[in-house]
């Protein structure tokens, strides 16, 4: 027993567009295209949302508190302390970018300058914070002043 499938074929001539084939072949094809059009059109990703700009918060607070190569240099920072500069990170790096998209934009540069914005936050607050524990006699490396020696082999 073989399967045979009816095939449906459009004959297009030289002085029909091969649009006006397709549409007459099924109308719902170009209805179709036109609301892709309209979605694809109102894509941006900036500003970012309240949810997003909260993850990013809560990022930055587990970057500052957490182990890390920023914390092996600079030292981590206790929970309470990082929640609030966090906070204030953030707030200073959205509030310096742009805050409206051009037409025709969909915000990519505006969010590389805004995540830059943080990381050159973060880092400015992270050095202040190791200056001032060694102007204070601190642990600015959070090791307890000891400093661990590879023995070579």
């Amino acid at each position: 027993m073989t399967d045979q499938t009816e095939e449906q074929t459009t004959t297009v001539t030289a002085e029909e567009p091969i649009g006006t084939a397709v549409q007459q072949a099924d109308p719902t094809v170009h209805e179709a295209t036109k609301k892709m059009e309209k979605l694809t059109t109102s894509f941006s990703i900036w500003p970012p949302s309240q949810r997003t700009r909260d993850a990013v918060i809560k990022r930055l607070i587990e970057t500052l508190t957490n182990k890390s190569v920023l914390s092996d240099r600079y030292g981590t920072v206790p929970s309470d302390e990082a929640a609030g500069f966090a906070r204030s990170i953030e707030d200073e790096a959205f509030n310096a970018v742009p805050g409206s998209v051009a037409d025709g934009d969909d915000g990519v540069e505006i969010l590389q300058a805004y995540s830059k914005e943080i990381s050159k936050r973060m880092l400015e607050f992270v050095k202040s914070r190791s200056v001032a524990a060694v102007k204070d006699g601190g642990d600015a490396a959070g090791d307890g002043g000891v400093k661990e020696e590879v023995a070579e082999t």
